[in-house]
């Protein structure tokens, strides 16, 4: 049975919110990220699809717009990144994605960031798509790669091992090194490569030896 988005949040919401309470959450080079958010800069994150649970609480109520899926996964996802004081953009690399691309622009001109998960919303894992160095070069927008893990978790088994830390789990939130997308073309390619180089650099930092638990 399918339950409708609305549903679901009254259902599941409640439950995540308990749950992410008992997080214990520590950051890594976030004095790089603040400056942007007390001056009103725009901004880009850059996070792979499976640390976006924890990177949802962590940075609730802060006016973050962020670009879901109009498949019916995405607007659960919408619903509780609604509850949660977000604004969410619809679209994807797959459906919608030249209108979710205008969005995020229209988003990051007015001076509001703007939250992509460049692998989502069905994959490859870990590979990047290259829609969020487009809106953040013409949004004028920095990028900053962020990803969180954490000590114990469960991992779903999806496309991207969504994590999502257990009752009372350490929460390592790490960013990276923030950087502007040039103009041109040239511009553009370099971002590409280097949201990926960065993105991937960022997700080695904090890993804990534990190994996660996955569930179905």
């Amino acid at each position: 049975m399918k339950l409708p988005p609305r549903t679901v949040r009254i259902l599941a919401g409640p439950l995540i919110r308990s749950l992410a309470r008992t997080w214990r959450v520590q950051t890594f080079n976030e004095e790089r990220w603040r400056p942007l958010y007390r001056s009103g800069q725009p901004h880009v994150f850059l996070l792979w699809h499976e640390a976006l649970l924890p990177l949802l609480w962590h940075h609730r109520h802060q006016g973050v717009a962020i670009v879901v899926s109009e498949a019916r996964e995405g607007r659960y996802l919408s619903e509780f990144a609604d509850s949660l004081g977000y604004r969410s953009i619809p679209g994807s690399s797959t459906r919608g994605g030249a209108r979710a691309l205008l969005g995020a622009v229209r988003e990051l001109h007015a001076g509001r960031p703007v939250a992509f998960t460049p692998d989502g919303p069905r994959g490859p894992r870990r590979q990047l798509k290259p829609g969020v160095v487009a809106a953040a070069q013409r949004g004028g927008a920095v990028i900053v790669p962020v990803h969180a893990e954490a000590d114990r978790s469960w991992r779903l088994h999806s496309w991207d091992r969504f994590m999502i830390p257990k009752p009372l789990a350490r929460v390592r939130i790490s960013y990276g090194q923030l950087f502007k997308v040039a103009p041109g073309d040239t511009g553009f390619t370099e971002g590409v490569a280097r949201a990926e180089a960065e993105l991937n650099r960022v997700s080695g930092v904090g890993l804990w030896h534990d190994e996660a638990i996955a569930i179905a």
